[in-house]
């Protein structure tokens, strides 16, 4: 005789009547918390501060802390250290995502590559938001170099790893991307006004490739090639001093990223577990 199962007092019984939508409330205080504060990192641009969390939640400033400091220990927040705002980390961009960590695996080797052919740093990028962020970063070995570091942000509209993603991405989310950015002036070379910004995504779709010149860093020289087919918004550069990074170099650097670009989003990963891929 089969004996009869006792119901679970959590478990959704068909045949009771279904309550309204104002007398089912699933939420839980402390996750709607976490959701706002993510939401206000989200929305801002250059970080926020502590009090301002605060001020905006209506979070007394040692509960914000204490929610800020544990997305910061499961790298869903990242904290400036010279600035002391908060920004979406690394961790709640891309950790979630085995794409993402297949993506660095394979890119990898050809930034070494990169790095020991050009002697200038390589570069992993991807659109996060309204800004680059970089995945990975192989620096160059020589004393004076143009390095960012891993996590740091950057616009789209001077980088060439954002031209080169933004070049792949239709108009209107191009332009969605500049109106909450804007086309800040960082330097005499960047380019500050959207047509000519267009005109420059024109010529990247063009040639295969982008090129920052001089318009992030006053001495600053890059050239960088999107992945297409990894079904992420996600490019690679090759970025160095100006004066030693020539132009006539950015056009070898160019080719070369082509070449290697393709073979980042096809090319196999070794399984630990199970040995290399067939």
């Amino acid at each position: 005789m089969a004996r009869r199962r006792k119901k679970d007092p959590e478990e959704f019984d068909a045949t009771e009547p279904e309550e309204s939508a104002e007398e089912r409330d699933y939420s839980v205080r402390a996750v709607e918390r976490v959701c706002l504060i993510l939401n206000l990192l989200q929305e801002s641009v250059d970080g926020i501060g502590l009090n301002d969390v605060a001020q905006i939640t209506g979070l007394p400033k040692s509960s914000a802390f204490r929610y800020l400091w544990t997305l910061e220990n499961h790298r869903y927040v990242e904290r400036d250290q010279d600035t002391n705002l908060y920004r979406l980390g690394l961790g709640f961009v891309g950790m979630q995502s085995r794409h993402l960590e297949i993506l660095r695996e394979r890119a990898r080797p050809t930034l070494e590559n990169l790095r020991d052919e050009f002697g200038e740093t390589a570069n992993l990028g991807l659109l996060d938001g309204d800004h680059i962020i970089y995945i990975d970063i192989v620096e160059s070995r020589r004393g004076v170099r143009l390095a960012a570091t891993r996590g740091e942000r950057e616009p789209v509209h001077c980088t060439a790893l954002g031209k080169a993603i933004a070049a792949q991405l239709p108009e209107d989310r191009v332009r969605d991307l500049l109106k909450e950015t804007g086309l800040e002036r960082r330097t005499a070379n960047t380019i500050t006004a959207i047509d000519d910004y267009f005109g420059e995504l024109a010529k990247t779709r063009r040639v295969g490739y982008a090129i920052d010149d001089r318009e992030n860093e006053e001495d600053g020289r890059c050239v960088a090639a999107p992945l297409l087919g990894t079904h992420l918004p996600a490019a690679i550069s090759v970025a160095g001093p100006s004066s030693r990074f020539t132009l006539h170099e950015v056009k070898k650097v160019g080719k070369a990223l082509l070449e290697v670009a393709a073979g980042i989003a096809t090319n196999p990963i070794p399984d630990q577990r199970t040995g290399p891929v067939a």
